[in-house]
């Protein structure tokens, strides 16, 4: 499975290591994805997503559901 948070879409990004010559090569960025079990209150069922950190810091703020919500609404939402 890639590694994109299902709730942000954050993904994979490429960048360059420099050195101290200022040589560059190809490095990767990853997300800090975690697999987290949440409970959806309206419908009393768990769910598990591979979110990011910052999405999980999200959630705690807003709420699940309006999280959800709002990823459905910009496009990112993937289950």
């Amino acid at each position: 499975m890639a590694r994109v948070c299902q709730i942000t879409g954050k993904r994979t990004r490429v960048g360059n290591n420099v050195s101290h010559a200022n040589n560059k090569t190809k490095r990767k960025f990853y997300p800090n994805l975690q697999k987290k079990r949440f409970f959806v209150e309206s419908t009393g069922e768990w769910i598990t997503l591979k979110v990011a950190t910052s999405a999980i810091k999200t959630i705690n703020k807003n709420g699940l559901e309006a999280t959800l919500r709002k990823a459905y609404e910009r496009g990112t939402l993937s289950v």
